[in-house]
This record gives C-alpha cells, sequence and structure tokens, in this order.
C-alpha cells in the first residue's frame, strides 16, 4: 500500500521532479487527519502516516514515501450561503453561529455553512438571507487549532467542529 509520510503546502515552492500519481478528493471534515487509509480517485488505497496531525487545505500535496506526490481537493458540499443588510448585521450571524459552534467560512459579503434546517430556521428569524449552494468548504479554523494551549486535553477529540482557512 502507499504511504504519505509529510505535506507539501499549496502555498510552498513546489519540489522538483515529483511525480503526481493521483487525487485525493475530501470533505472539510475529512481534511484533519494524522494516520487514515483514504482512497484515490482513481480507487488506489494510501495510507497517510503523518508524525503529527494537520489540517489539508485545496492545493496541499501528500508526498509518498517513495517520492511521488497526491494532490489534495477539497470535496463540493451542501452549503448555505448567508447574506445579511450590511457588514453589523453580517458579524451578529457570524456571532450566533459561532456561538453555536459550527464551522463557518467567512467572507466580507456572506457566510458559508453547512446545512441545517434548524440553524437556517434561526438565521432567517434574525434577518439573514439564506440560500442553498454547493461548493468546497474551508471553514475558519479555531484560535487554538494546531497550537499548545496548555492543557493535557486531546482538543482534537474533544472538539470535533475544527476549522480552517481556505
Amino acid at each position: 500500500m502507499l504511504r504519505a509520510i509529510a505535506v507539501q503546502r499549496s502555498n510552498a515552492e513546489p519540489a522538483r521532479g515529483p511525480s503526481t500519481i493521483g487525487t485525493i478528493v475530501l470533505r472539510h471534515d475529512e481534511r484533519h487527519l494524522r494516520r487514515k487509509t483514504i482512497s484515490l480517485r482513481n480507487g488506489v488505497e494510501l495510507l497517510v502516516d503523518l508524525p503529527t496531525p494537520v489540517v489539508l487545505v485545496s492545493g496541499d500535496k501528500l508526498v509518498l514515501d517513495n517520492g511521488a506526490v497526491v494532490e489534495v481537493d477539497a470535496a463540493q458540499e451542501p452549503l448555505y450561503a448567508v447574506t445579511a443588510n450590511g457588514s453589523a448585521q453580517l458579524a451578529e450571524l457570524a456571532w450566533h453561529i459561532g456561538n453555536r459552534h459550527l464551522p463557518a467560512a467567512i467572507f466580507p459579503d456572506q457566510i458559508l455553512i453547512l446545512r441545517d434546517h434548524v440553524i437556517k430556521s434561526m438565521l432567517e428569524g434574525l434577518g439573514a438571507a439564506v440560500r442553498e449552494t454547493v461548493a468546497p468548504f474551508s471553514p475558519v479554523r479555531g484560535a487554538y487549532d494546531g497550537q499548545e494551549h496548555g492543557h493535557d486535553l486531546d482538543h482534537n477529540q474533544s472538539h470535533p467542529n475544527h476549522q480552517e482557512h481556505s
């Protein structure tokens, strides 16, 4: 079985010569990993075996122990695009979403969240416009994601809604 042992970030200088052997397409919650077996788009199985947990973003590459690479692509996910009547209302909506510990991708003119009819009703009740969309989802990463923060809890296990930048 192929084995991924490192990550080449999408913003890093590309390494010379590695051959790309395929692509993995992962949802936002599948892109936070350390050790896991996954399937490439072409059906080939790959063991991701990284020294520490990482959050992958679309465009990153997994480096295999044989020097080849696998491209990471963000899956299309069913989302809500939330808009408001101005930046103050959008900030208030972001607060309500964050207060419920929901992953969200925040932009100047909208917030993207996973579809949940209860949250949709709440947001519409607060005056938001909510429409269905399908797009890659790269939520904002949490403040402590990937950082030491002075306690022994495995934060990845205690808070399943990890978030990431795109």
